[in-house]
């Protein structure tokens, strides 16, 4: 390709055609091989440096056109699969954001030629509000790339935001709506594409799973013309964003400096618009269907994901339930929730308790905590098992007892490391047996299943709270709860959270004779 698109023998209409050939016979079954074929030919039509630029971005617009088809359904088995085996992980998430990155980088390429006056320039200046609304996109597709795993945003990404936007904001086009890409969800402009990216980036995504993640990228896009954008602080722009700092977007605060490039953004009329979204989910029990999300999505998973959304994108942010102290300290981890069982188990048989960790225990750094959690640093290991959502057991080094919780966020600090908050699921976690109970069902009833009790005591609506395993939860079945040698009658009262492997709930208990 480079050798193609670099070779000044070759006529521009041959080079087009040739490549136009290479992308028809790209693999339709293999869309891996063909987005990672797609992201190699974009790296080297970038490092070709005699193209026109007319040429640069009609052979970026070819690649990209035919990169769209097979991004998307690598996108829609990334956040479907259940468990993806690993290597199969890496290599879909490497097509897809070698694609996202390559094409993001021709793009501005284009745009940093044209601001240089390269041969060519004045062709493509018809083209200029597409080449920006491209630009930008394509960044907005890597940043979501890289908050599936959870990985720290280069500072490129965030200086390329700026000049992109800066581009088309000095020429006078930042709201001139164009044809983006062809399509019914193709019209748009660069300073919604600008905004769409960062109210993604402000939407606390380290606090969402992969198919979480998606819905609510979808969502900013399809609410992204609603945002709004001041030069100056303003009512409805609680966040800000420096052109020219190459830093992530942050909440805006009173004593904070800001200068000419600085810029106040917010959710504006997509917040009020969250909601009723919401209600008309809860009315017709499915998502509409003018709404695009790129995928079947259970409507719960919408809901809480635009529950999400409107907490985060409130002119205040969401208040921490108890305040956190700094902490140095060490706290074993189990993963899941069948291996918590086990280890639980085996610390009430245990005598000495330092003797019950199972093999696959791991050791993670506690650097800040408060009564409902923890903040640590996960050591550099084969962590695979590690999402947001996960049920893990833990105790700290001071600590006899042993407790549960679930991984709420996930991010990677400038070191590298990643960065985990915890919360602390009751003060209290004790194995007991659940089985249901006898209601004048005909035929044996199915023997009890291990549970954790996540409370000493009832509290003062007369309710535990239980986590059982997954699918184990049904509204209309009253449950038999064994806490050593005592039974007691539950009465399904509220379920809380449902996980992968667990679900976590609350219910009403009488004390049996």
């Amino acid at each position: 390709m480079s050798g193609l698109a670099g070779n000044k023998s070759v006529g521009t209409m041959a080079v087009v055609e040739k490549v136009r050939d290479l992308a028809a016979r790209l693999p339709v079954n293999d869309p891996a091989k063909a987005l990672e074929q797609i992201g190699s030919w974009l790296e080297s039509i970038g490092s070709a440096d005699n193209l026109k630029l007319r040429d640069r971005l009609a052979l970026i617009d070819l690649l990209d056109q035919a990169g769209k088809l097979p991004h998307q359904e690598l996108a829609q088995q990334y956040v479907a699969a259940q468990r993806l085996q690993k290597s199969d992980e890496i290599r879909l998430w490497n097509a897809c954001f070698r694609f996202a990155g390559n094409l993001g980088a021709g793009y501005v390429q284009c745009i940093q030629r044209f601001e240089a006056r390269a041969s060519g320039h004045e062709a493509v200046e018809g083209s200029l509000p597409l080449l920006a609304g491209r630009a930008l996109r394509a960044l907005t597709v890597q940043i979501k790339w890289t908050l599936q795993r959870y990985a720290q945003l280069d500072e490129r990404v965030w200086r390329d935001l700026g000049t992109c936007y800066l581009f088309a904001e000095s020429h006078g086009f930042a709201g001139t709506r164009v044809a983006v890409y062809p399509g019914s969800h193709g019209q748009s402009c660069a300073r919604d594409e600008f905004l769409k990216a960062l109210m993604l980036a402000v939407s606390a995504p380290d606090g969402l799973l992969a198919p979480r993640l998606h819905v609510a990228e979808r969502i900013v896009a399809h609410f992204g013309g609603a945002f709004i954008l001041r030069p100056e602080p303003a009512v409805g722009c609680p966040f800000f964003f420096d052109l020219s700092a190459q830093k992530p977007p942050a909440r805006a605060y009173k004593s904070m400096q800001r200068g000419p490039m600085t810029r106040f953004f917010g959710p504006g009329a997509a917040a009020q618009k969250l909601h009723g979204f919401a209600q008309e989910i809860k009315e017709k029990g499915a998502v509409p269907g003018e709404v695009y999300l790129g995928g079947d999505f259970d409507s719960d998973i919408v809901l809480s994901v635009l529950g999400h959304l409107e907490e985060h994108w409130s002119a205040a942010p969401p208040a921490r339930g108890s305040a956190r102290r700094q902490l140095a300290t060490r706290v074993t981890v189990i993963p899941g929730f069948p291996q918590t069982l086990g280890w639980l188990h085996a610390a009430q048989d245990s005598s000495a308790i330092e003797h019950a960790d199972p093999a696959d225990a791991e050791s993670w750094i506690v650097h800040d905590a408060s009564d409902g959690g923890y903040g640590a640093i996960v050591p550099s290991v084969k962590t695979d098992w590690l999402e947001i959502g996960a049920v893990i057991g833990l105790r700290t080094e001071a600590a006899t007892a042993c407790r549960v919780g679930v991984v709420r966020r996930i991010a990677q600090d400038d070191f590298g490391q990643r960065r985990v908050g915890i919360q602390v699921l009751g003060r209290f976690a004790f194995p007991v047996k659940v089985a249901p109970a006898a209601g004048g069902a005909s035929g044996p009833l199915p023997p009890a299943e291990d549970a954790i009790l996540l409370a000493k005591e009832p509290d003062e609506n007369g309710e535990i709270a239980l986590l059982l395993a997954a699918g184990r939860f049904t509204p209309e079945q009253h449950l038999q709860v064994q806490i050593r040698e005592k039974e007691y009658l539950a009465t399904p009262s509220t379920l809380i959270e449902s996980g992968r492997d667990f679900v976590w709930a609350s219910l009403k208990v009488t004390k049996q004779s």
